[in-house]
């Protein structure tokens, strides 16, 4: 599976049915991975929801990834989980997980993704790179950190305040793959936003330092 493109996040606050047509819509414009990240306290309706994204990512041949929570990603056999420096150990999530994908936030610190990879990590995300509707008081990842991070030789993700303005310093600086909330399920054309966002991985050339 390459890991490179649009990586559509779910948003909060949005009506089951809201929310399924939208990640519909962001894999229909070319998502080449979606995050299930809610906040929902009722176990039940997270994995019906999860279930259900699932099945549109298999029909879109998209990757299903549950954020923070390897026992839902296994529950309903997604593509992987992607867990944050509070969310459980990385060892213990690789071997659970076996050959499934993990992802690993690592913030604005470089030695953060080294022991990340170390311990089996697919990918590791960067940021905030921008400041974040979603996350107002999180820590700015500077973009240099994608030319420090390419050693590592595993996919690159940013996220925070991404839109489709700032996207290509992004996609210039080294991401690989771009994780978008707000710019992307806000929009009033969701499955036009994300061909926007595709367009961009098209058309810039990174070029290797």
């Amino acid at each position: 599976m390459t890991l490179r493109g649009l990586y559509a996040v779910t948003p909060e606050g949005l009506a089951r049915e809201a929310l399924i047509a939208r990640a519909e819509c962001a894999l229909v414009g070319g998502a080449r991975l979606l995050q299930y990240r809610s906040k929902d306290t009722d176990p039940r309706r997270r994995k019906e929801i999860a279930q259900v994204l699932a099945s549109l990512c298999r029909r879109h041949r998209a990757a299903f990834i549950v954020n923070d929570d390897v026992e839902l990603a296994l529950a309903v056999d997604a593509d992987g989980a992607h867990l944050g420096r509070d969310d459980g150990d990385l060892s213990t999530a690789r071997a659970r997980l076996h050959g499934k994908l993990l992802g690993a936030s690592c913030y604005d610190r470089i030695d953060l993704a080294r022991a990340a990879v170390a311990a089996g990590a697919d990918y590791v995300a960067f940021g905030s790179v921008f400041a974040s509707p979603t996350k107002p008081s999180a820590v700015r990842a500077p973009l240099s950190l994608f030319a420090q991070a390419r050693a590592l030789e595993v996919p690159l993700c940013a996220i925070g305040g991404i839109t489709a303005e700032n996207a290509p310093a992004l996609i210039r600086a080294g991401a690989d793959m771009l994780a978008v909330v707000s710019d992307l399920f806000d929009a009033p054309d969701v499955t036009e936003r994300a061909r926007g966002y595709v367009r961009l991985f098209d058309s810039i050339t990174v070029t290797s330092s």
